[in-house]
């Protein structure tokens, strides 16, 4: 048995005036073939779980690039060629196979490519043929379309927002694409669209039991994978909105029935999906009124797991404005403030201008007198089975405000974000993360409370207003429920 494994993907932001160029891919994730390292990284789970497979069952693993980028902008155009490029080759260099891994996003958006993944797949197909088992891991913030589910046997989504769960599912897919290539199963594919533009807080009610359910329907009466597409939102494509994806053995009415039952129970969820959304003064007011700390209050307009910059300046200016004391906040993207403060290293004070690089949407930059409290090159923080990159890091004290500056854009996803340099957590009123959902899996755990603001920023979670022009109408919340729901649940039968 012969598996080839790759990774390729970014989540594209149509809004975001920060372009993806291979070299986003370099400094985010990048691992030429046969020099990913033993231990997991976000991303890179098929390949993890095909080398236990494989080294278990003496199977034939080819492996082949591994690169992913921080969300952000459209890839440009020479990016996806050189990507898909490498992809393909490798994968004829490998030639006889019997599966195809892949791992992908499903909402990369290149120019002159509106479905980066569903393009990357109909290649693969047309290269290997048609009895060789494709199987890929997506993203659940991504859009299921046509040509995804024409070309590959299986999709397997992560379930958990945050994605604390992509290890387990790439072991579910390469299970799956095991048993089929050896005629175990014969997998079909069913999806249901929900015609909502929503988000889906996993941990929380009624989006737990919905996850807990999909999972309880596996392995039992044909089903072999049940998957909630959520969407990305800022991804302005015809296929944008929430998905059912059910993939059973042989039995396509049966998929279909399930996943259009499935769908309905989604859109009775509509309105009650995520936490509730603050405005930025709000958000401060109940966080500081809080009887103990630390609250946990998320940037969310300013995440960079959206393809936000990450360097806005509205909630650090109102703590500092407040004269806020025992706060702290980042990860701040700024690689000119971190150059600095590594040159003047831990104890200097010195004026510095932090974030507000970006644009209008990032704010002014800010004027400060800092203390470099630590520096370090190479910061990492932990998300999920691997680590993600920080790059080079400084922590300052700004007022009562302690600031995390990194010079890779990432979001915040763990605690060793602020105290593996110092900044200690447990005397803080208030703690700032540049995140949406994927810190609450680390934060959870130490915070008194959690509060979620949506202020000024690149990451508009009111999405009737954000300026589509490519998504398929009616969907709701752009158009009333009597009018997004009125035609037959449907679509995406392969």
């Amino acid at each position: 048995m012969r598996i080839f494994a790759a990774a390729v993907g970014t989540e594209t932001d149509s809004f975001s005036p920060i372009p993806t160029g291979i070299a986003s891919f370099r400094e985010y994730l990048w691992f030429e073939p046969g020099t990913h390292p033993e231990e997991a990284r976000f991303f890179t789970g098929p390949l993890i779980a095909a080398r236990e497979r494989a080294r278990a069952e003496g199977l034939t693993l080819i492996e082949g690039l591994q690169a992913f980028a921080a969300p952000a902008g459209l890839t440009t155009a020479a990016a996806w060629r050189e990507l898909r490029g490498r992809v393909l080759a490798e994968l004829e260099a490998a030639l006889p196979v019997d599966i195809v891994l892949l791992s992908l996003h499903g909402a990369m958006i290149a120019e002159g490519c509106e479905d980066c993944e569903g393009d990357l797949l109909r290649a693969v197909r047309a290269r290997v043929g048609p009895a060789v088992v494709i199987g890929a891991e997506l993203d659940p913030h991504c859009h299921l379309t046509e040509a995804m589910l024409e070309a590959a046997d299986l999709l397997v989504l992560y379930k958990e927002y945050p994605h604390t769960d992509t290890l387990e599912r790439a072991r579910e897919l390469v299970d799956l694409a095991l048993r089929a290539a050896r005629g175990e199963i014969r997998p079909v594919t069913a999806v249901a669209d929900c015609r909502m533009i929503a988000l889906f807080h996993t941990p929380r009610e009624p989006v737990r039991s919905f996850v807990d359910r999909m999972k309880a329907l596996e392995g039992r009466d044909g089903i072999l994978s049940v998957s909630l597409a959520h969407g990305f939102p800022w991804g302005d494509v015809p296929d944008l909105g929430a998905k059912v994806l059910v993939v059973a053995d042989g039995d396509r009415a049966r998929a279909k029935a399930l996943a259009d039952r499935l769908a309905r129970e989604v859109r009775a969820m509509r309105g009650d999906t995520t936490a509730p959304v603050l405005g930025l003064e709000e958000g401060l007011d109940r966080a500081l009124a809080a009887p103990r700390g630390p609250v946990v209050l998320a940037d969310t307009a300013d995440n960079a797991g959206g393809g936000a910059p990450s360097d806005s300046t509205f909630v650090l200016a109102r703590l500092l404005e407040r004269r806020v004391e025992r706060a702290c906040l980042g990860p701040l993207w700024d690689p000119v403030a971190v150059r600095f403060c590594h040159l003047a290293g831990p104890g200097a004070r010195l004026s510095l201008r932090i974030g507000g690089k970006v644009g209008p949407i990032s704010g002014p930059p800010l004027d400060v007198e800092a203390e470099v409290l630590a520096v370090a090159e190479g910061a990492r923080q932990r998300f999920g089975p691997g680590w993600t990159q920080l790059g080079d890091v400084a922590a300052i004290r700004v007022g009562g405000v302690e600031v995390l500056l990194n010079a890779t854009r990432t979001q915040a996803f763990d605690p060793a974000l602020f105290t593996d340099h110092g900044i200690a957590l447990a005397d803080k009123k208030l703690v700032v993360v540049k995140s949406m959902q994927h810190f609450h899996a680390g934060f959870a755990p130490i915070a008194a409370e959690i509060l979620w603001i949506n202020g000024p920023g690149a990451l508009s979670q009111d999405f009737a207003r954000l300026p589509y022009r490519r998504v398929r109408r009616p969907i709701w919340p752009l158009d009333p429920p009597d009018s997004a729901f009125a035609d037959p649940i449907g679509g995406g039968d392969p």
